[in-house]
């Protein structure tokens, strides 16, 4: 039986384990990435780990997320960021430099390596040909160290490509078509392969836009082939050598196989509050826009920038619309300027802000009160904005300014006239605002800079036989990263700062959750379906940890997040008979019993107070209950399990 490419890149890097989907397989990392958000934790757990130098081909920590330096904390984080990172052998990109997805694709990443990074957004990479996973800081620090990698390995999905798209028909519409048709859980456990004749039609920004919303169907990764289009982009970047062509076998085989007819597909929009709420854009022409944001990792490529130049030349957006425009890198942004495109926009009316994800993870341009929000970015959750009750929709760049310019969600394609956009044959190629490592002879004395707001990392503790906690919280479904620990200005600055994070620990579900939890001394957490699902922030279960979270019940887990819980410590299990999570009631005392026993059959019984009795499933590998018993990964690495 032949192989699909990502059966490929497995075999190639595979350390350990059996390619049937459903078992674990340990895999070879040869690139990671952090970004700023997750990475002072990160590198706060390498250096726990006491290994000198990174082990990887290449790690790059990456300033993006939190670039507003209101006090001292981001600014003391990046220079922790770059002095850590040079010591122990990591690349360091500089604050502006641009966003890590958009960046590594330009610059880094090479078809046929592993990439994996403490950003969910990471399989943009498979854009480009990578096999890119999210993951959580951990798992990062632990690949930086040489350790592998460990994954379930997942069914394979393709996406069969015919046609091509229209004038104003975006790579963003094909990936809120797939929303659309298998929803925020429809990719979990799947690797998405996109290929069939229509990915010829497709550039490396258009595959990286596909690729990176992939994250949102819970899909573990996604990827395209790496053919003569892939080798193009990578000459224009002035890096032909990286090219490598990669292909899936004639008779590979696929758990699912999706049709979409690129020609087909009209404009479409994920209404709030979740990515797979779409609709088709010409449906909503009555609602009124406040707000339209373009750029993200999604879509904030030259490729982007210049269609949204061109559609705003002589144009001014509408007098009710605060419009913002974020480059995804100085390479882009510089282009944009030196060929006159970013006077184009800048003449419109729109704000120019810095090349980083900025709006996206709340950081800066929140709507107003209630404020419809067109956004190009990936996530329209709850909260997210910044704005409580910022209602904000999910949107392609061509959608967004038309919109801007109408003053009301308007069809692109109801516009008139030809979009010709034409793409250099040469990239402008500066990266003096990478800044290589000290070399290996001098690391030992170069020193790492920590400002006040780092402290010490939590410690988790080891499971015995039995557990008794209150059920301190009890949520629904879809619960995101972003309702377990949110993000934006007002939290992210302490990031390396677990304690005061802790105050904001389920600010949107319940703002008496954290000292409920601290109360409580252990705790337990109820949950429905898709649990954890989005950002790969291990805050999410830090913080809980701190809190003294010891166990999660929920329906079903997010890939990622499941993986962050064990990582620290936390025991997560699913209900045997989903219809139990209705028979609990927050406040209850649950006693858990027979834990390592039950971890090793599969199955725990849990009571409560009143004798109600029943039972939830613990599909854990030997390595994951290990990881548990000795109180999370960095106990169990101490330990020697690396």
């Amino acid at each position: 039986m032949g192989k699909t490419i990502a059966q490929k890149i497995i075999a190639a890097h595979l350390l350990s384990g059996d390619m049937t989907p459903g078992s674990e397989v340990a895999l070879r990392i040869d690139q990671t990435l952090t970004q700023d958000a997750t990475g002072t934790m990160a590198y706060l757990e390498f250096e726990t780990m006491g290994i000198p130098r990174v082990k990887t081909e290449l790690s790059i920590a990456y300033v993006d997320h939190n670039t507003l330096q209101c006090g001292f904390e981001n600014g003391d984080d990046h220079r922790y960021l770059q002095s850590v990172a040079a010591k122990h052998g990591v690349y360091f990109s500089r604050p502006g430099n641009g966003i890590c997805h958009q960046v590594h694709l330009e610059r880094f990443g090479k078809p046929g390596k592993t990439l994996i990074g403490s950003d969910s957004h990471t399989p943009t990479g498979g854009g480009i040909g990578m096999l890119a996973f999210g993951a959580g800081g951990m798992d990062v620090a632990v690949a930086m160290g040489g350790g592998a990698y460990y994954i379930t390995m997942p069914k394979m999905f393709k996406v069969n490509l015919t046609g091509k798209l229209r004038p104003y028909v975006t790579a963003k519409d094909v990936s809120l078509e797939l929303l659309r048709i298998l929803s925020v859980k429809g990719g979990v456990g799947a690797i998405i392969e996109w290929g069939g004749e229509g990915v010829s039609t497709l550039s490396v920004p258009e595959r990286g836009t596909i690729t990176n919303m992939g994250t949102e169907l819970g899909a573990t990764t996604s990827i395209f082939p790496s053919d003569e289009i892939t080798r193009a982009f990578l000459a224009a970047q002035g890096r032909e050598e990286d090219y490598v062509p990669l292909s899936s076998d004639p008779d590979a085989e696929y758990d699912r196989i999706i049709d979409i007819d690129l020609s087909s597909l009209k404009p479409m929009i994920a209404c709030p509050h979740s990515p797979d709420n779409v609709v088709a854009v010409e449906s909503l022409k009555e609602v009124k826009v406040d707000q339209v944001c373009i750029g993200s990792c999604t879509n904030s490529s030259l490729y982007d920038m210049l269609k949204v130049a061109a559609m705003l030349k002589g144009k001014t957006i509408h007098p009710s619309v605060s419009l913002s425009v974020s480059p995804g890198s100085r390479q882009v942004l510089t282009m944009l300027s030196d060929c006159g495109a970013l006077s184009d926009i800048l003449a419109s009316g729109a704000r120019v802000l810095e090349c980083a994800c900025g709006p996206c993870i709340g950081m800066g341009f929140s709507p107003n009160s209630g404020g419809v929000s067109l956004r190009t970015f990936n996530r329209n959750f709850l909260g997210r904005s910044g704005t409580k009750d910022g209602q904000v929709y999910l949107v392609s760049p061509e959608t967004a300014v038309a919109s801007a310019l109408t003053g009301y969600i308007t069809d692109p394609t109801t516009i008139v006239g030809p979009l010709n956009v034409t793409m250099p044959e040469k990239f402008l190629v500066n990266d003096s605002a990478v800044l290589p490592p000290v070399p290996a002879e001098e690391a030992e004395n170069a020193p790492v800079l920590r400002g006040p707001n780092i402290k010490e990392f939590p410690k988790s503790k080891p499971f015995t036989d039995s557990l008794t906690a209150e059920l301190v919280l009890k949520v629904g479904d879809n619960i995101t990263t972003d309702h377990i620990m949110p993000a934006g200005a007002k939290v992210l600055p302490f990031r390396s700062n677990i304690p005061y994070m802790s105050k904001f620990c389920f600010e949107v579900c319940d703002p008496t959750f954290p000292d409920r939890a601290k109360a409580a001394g252990d705790g337990i957490i109820v949950g429905g379906s898709n649990y954890g699902q989005g950002s790969s922030r291990e805050h999410a279960a830090l913080v809980p940890m701190y809190l003294g979270i010891r166990c999660v019940i929920a329906k079903s887990f997010a890939r990622i997040h499941i993986a962050n819980l064990i990582n620290a410590g936390i025991l997560p299990v699913t209900f045997e008979n989903p219809d139990d999570y209705d028979k609990l009631s927050q406040g209850a005392k649950l006693t858990i019993s027979d834990i390592v026993s039950g971890m090793e059959q599969g199955r725990l019984t849990v009571t409560d107070g009143t004798g109600f009795q029943f039972h939830v499933v613990c599909n854990l590998t030997q390595r994951q209950r290990s990881i548990l018993l000795a109180g999370g990964l960095l106990n169990y690495t101490k330990e020697g399990g690396i």
